[in-house]
């Protein structure tokens, strides 16, 4: 990911084996992580059976808070491609009834937002 991107708030991929190796504390047992992303200091990982969010807090970011979110409270997901000017795709979900989206996340051209997209499928729409 690039100083610029990382500094306009845009996510991109993380390798499986650094996230296993930083939360791996956090899967129960048989849980596998699919995919994750970084946005500067805060991080979301998709595992097979949940959504986790990893929001570092405060100055120094000692303070971490871990948000997990099972597929099943999921109601609605949206994803906003790139355009020409348009530097990054936004992902929204939607837990529960809420009108308004709980989560939004912002992606750099080097995620392939369909990608997401197909996996939040595969797990909301069972």
């Amino acid at each position: 990911m690039g100083i610029f991107s990382a500094l306009m708030g845009n996510a991109g991929a993380v390798d499986k084996e650094k996230l296993r190796a930083d939360y791996g504390q956090l899967l129960t047992p048989n849980e596998q992580i699919e995919v994750g992303f970084k946005l500067v200091r805060d991080t979301f990982v998709f595992t097979d059976k949940r959504l986790i969010l990893v929001d570092k807090q405060g100055l120094t970011g000692s303070k971490t808070q871990y948000l997990s979110v099972s597929y099943k409270s999921i109601s609605r997901f949206s994803v906003e491609t790139a355009g020409t000017f348009d530097l990054d795709a936004e992902l929204k979900i939607w837990v529960s009834s809420e009108q308004q989206p709980s989560i939004t996340r912002k992606f750099n051209k080097s995620v392939n937002v369909y990608e997401v997209q197909q996996l939040l499928a595969q797990h909301v729409l069972i």
